[in-house]
């Protein structure tokens, strides 16, 4: 947990809504210094009325996760507004609704695993020089990523782009073991947002309350592991 004299130093991709803004929400309340980014930061209404609540705890970046040109531009910024990262979590994420076998175009694909999985994979790369030692990066995954799991022919370029971050997430914890940083794959349940539908079983305020506690609890030796929200162990 942060404290009052040693504030954790957070930065929220995809923060202007859902997932995002409620994770912001809840680690201003905890005391960190945010780094929020959002493709548009003049449209992130929310987020720029929280920036006036908590004057310079919390800073709103430019970034769109699938195009590692502002991933570099983010990078120039940070040493601006922060001293370094104690976590960095890869929130940013698209899902294109109504594929059908047949019918998937090869656009939403691709758009689906440049801000899926290159996207997280490329800004963690990008921005590792700024994560301090034993810092943690939390990937925010899903279960329609478990290929296990798999029972039938659902929401394929999500799927199929959430694997690929499941690997992501196995490879960036072998490159940064040596520094002592713990890299996860979190699965936030099927949440009330605009991405996971009116049927959706748990609050943003619940999930990402279970998720900052999977994360806090994390040592080293989880590094590499795929959890859901609540702690429990998914199959790859």
């Amino acid at each position: 947990m942060p404290t009052a004299s040693a504030p954790r130093r957070t930065l929220v991709t995809g923060a202007n809504r859902g997932l995002g803004l409620e994770f912001v929400r809840q680690l201003l309340a905890r005391g960190d210094h945010v780094v929020a980014t959002s493709r548009h930061p003049g449209r992130a209404h929310a987020l720029n009325q929280l920036v006036g609540e908590h004057p310079g705890r919390l800073h709103v970046l430019p970034l769109d996760a699938a195009d590692p040109k502002t991933h570099a531009e983010l990078a120039r910024e940070i040493p601006l507004v922060v001293d370094g990262l104690d976590l960095l979590i890869n929130n940013a994420g698209v899902l294109h609704s109504g594929e059908r076998f047949g019918q998937v175009p090869p656009a939403q694909l691709d758009d689906s695993l440049r801000t899926n999985a290159s996207g997280p994979f490329l800004l963690t790369q990008t921005l590792a020089a700024h994560l301090v030692d034993g810092a943690t990066v939390a990937n925010v995954s899903s279960v329609l990523g478990s290929i296990a799991s798999t029972s039938g022919f659902h929401t394929p370029s999500y799927a199929i782009s959430k694997a690929a971050q499941n690997m992501a997430t196995v490879l960036l914890a072998q490159a940064l073991a040596e520094r002592g940083i713990a890299v996860l794959a979190l699965h936030p349940g099927w949440v009330q947002t605009d991405m996971g539908g009116v049927g959706a079983q748990v609050t943003p305020a619940q999930s990402v309350g279970g998720l900052l506690s999977v994360i806090d609890a994390a040592t080293l030796a989880d590094s590499g592991r795929f959890l859901d929200w609540q702690g429990q162990p998914l199959p790859w």
